[in-house]
């Protein structure tokens, strides 16, 4: 059972990576779009403006778990160092349910500000409702629930390893 959860959120965990790293390469694209159409051809793109920042929302959203899964989570680091391996335990359990607790509201909320957000559309993209830029708060949410838990299984303290 602990195999098969690990292996379903290091899955889970590198798709909502992958998206992340998509959506900063999509941002990326639009703002040099953006400023060949702005500066060069002196016909400014306005939609890019908001899809930049729609993509950077998902970016970060989605990179949090992976943030999350190497134990990147507000922690007391010098507890980790000198303490004892059961004092580790419990700095684990306590930064996790702190952590799920920050998540858990954040999915809440974001589901209810997303659900708010579908009778407003994207300004330059009258099409487009802003359910689908707030929706990243809850999908985000949940990928960083699995993550959180599969540090909690399997800890790992990469941060604390490779910092300076």
């Amino acid at each position: 059972m602990k195999k098969t959860f690990l292996r379903f959120e290091q899955t889970a965990t590198q798709v909502a990576m992958a998206i992340a790293c998509a959506m900063m390469a999509l941002a990326s694209a639009l703002g040099m779009f953006q400023i060949i159409t702005r500066f060069i051809l002196e016909s400014p793109a306005e939609w890019t403006e908001v899809l930049i920042r729609f993509s950077l929302i998902w970016m970060v959203f989605l990179g949090i778990p992976a943030a999350f899964r190497e134990g990147a989570m507000v922690s007391v680091d010098v507890l980790y160092r000198w303490g004892s391996v059961g004092t580790k335990r419990v700095l684990d359990w306590v930064v996790s349910l702190a952590s799920l607790t920050l998540v858990g509201v954040i999915i809440w909320w974001g589901w209810a500000y997303a659900q708010r957000g579908k009778v407003q559309s994207m300004i330059g993209l009258e099409d487009v409702s802003m359910f689908w830029a707030y929706l990243a708060m809850p999908v985000g949410g949940v990928f960083c629930v699995f993550a959180i838990l599969g540090f909690l299984i399997d800890p790992r303290r990469n941060e604390l390893e490779t910092q300076q």
